[in-house]
């Protein structure tokens, strides 16, 4: 399908559309500079593997294939505003992100090309890749044995991470990476990645496996079943609310005229709570807006209400819903622990 087919469509329409008979390629649109300077970075430091990307559902490199896959609504602005539409943010849409994606993307094609989780060093210094991965986990937001590139400490999550997040580090250009993490312990592991990395300098890649974007890129869906599962995964972790902790921040009942419903409040100032909670926690925007909606249903059903002139509300919704957000940053659960 010719992109003059579908780009003029409605939300509606383009949801029943299969993703991969989109015609969607990565050549001469307005993310091949960016992959281009990738490669010029890479080149920069000597290394001459430049990985192929391809379109996929999501970021993501292979298990054992050398390749980056960028998702597919990146390709085009009609994408990205219906992706903003559904998930409420389009990973990687400005060129400052996209660089960072790919240059963490970048690292595990570089350690499946030329083996490097099996090096012996790669291990001491990283642990072990056949870590069992998991949805979530306890990061440490002032360890200072990570660097700090993607959102969410993501560095601590798996040994993967942790070199991806190193070499991402290493690879940006202008960054003084031996001043910036002077004093840390992350630096041992940037300077293993640097020593690493020149061992590598004109040399090909060792392991280039045949493979078939096809097969990886999970496109052969309609766009409203991909959404529907995204959307799905950021609901599943959500929890039975706590009304004891929602009738302390509001009254229950209209007992003075001064009092407004506390939906009402909330409603009025999701976006702004959505977003201070999100600059702070880094939290996707979507689950923090799903969030939001349960507490307004949950506030209706217990028939709560506030002061209309409580300056102070403000600072405790926020305060309580960072909360809950922190919480299942650090342990995967948006309940609190007792």
């Amino acid at each position: 399908m010719e992109i003059a087919d579908w780009a003029n469509l409605s939300d509606e329409e383009l949801l029943e559309q299969k993703i991969s008979q989109l015609g969607l390629k990565l050549e001469n649109t307005e993310l091949q500079p960016h992959i281009q300077k990738l490669y010029e970075e890479l080149a920069q430091k000597g290394l001459c593997f430049h990985p192929p990307c391809h379109v996929g559902d999501e970021w993501f490199v292979p298990v054992g294939i050398p390749a980056i896959f960028i998702p597919f609504f990146l390709v085009h602005e009609r994408l990205r505003k219906l992706e903003r539409k559904m998930i409420l943010e389009v990973e990687g849409e400005t060129p400052e992100w996209f660089m960072k994606l790919m240059r963490h993307e970048a690292a595990h094609a570089y350690s499946y090309a030329y083996q490097l989780y099996k090096k012996k060093k790669w291990q001491q210094t990283f642990g072990l890749a056949s870590t069992e991965e998991t949805e979530s986990y306890r990061p440490r937001p002032y360890s200072r044995s990570y660097v700090v590139h993607l959102d969410d400490w993501y560095a601590q999550s798996h040994p993967d991470e942790d070199f991806a997040e190193t070499f991402a580090v290493w690879l940006t250009p202008e960054l003084d990476w031996r001043e910036q993490y002077k004093g840390w312990k992350a630096l041992q592991k940037l300077e293993y990645v640097d020593e690493l990395m020149r061992s590598l300098a004109g040399k090909p890649a060792v392991h280039q496996p045949q493979y078939s974007p096809e097969e990886l890129d999970c496109l052969n869906i309609k766009l409203k079943t991909y959404y529907a599962r995204k959307r799905k995964l950021y609901e599943d972790s959500y929890p039975d609310f706590y009304d004891n902790d929602l009738c302390q921040l509001f009254a229950a009942g209209p007992e003075v005229a001064a009092r407004v419903k506390a939906s009402a409040y909330l409603r009025q100032r999701r976006r702004e709570l959505m977003d201070s909670v999100c600059q702070w926690t880094n939290e996707k925007k979507f689950r923090v807006h799903k969030l939001l909606n349960r507490l307004i249903v949950r506030c209706d059903q217990l028939d709560l209400h506030i002061k209309a002139d409580d300056a102070r509300q403000n600072l405790y919704v926020s305060a309580y819903v960072t909360t809950l957000v922190m919480n299942y940053l650090f342990t995967g659960k948006f309940k609190r622990t007792m």
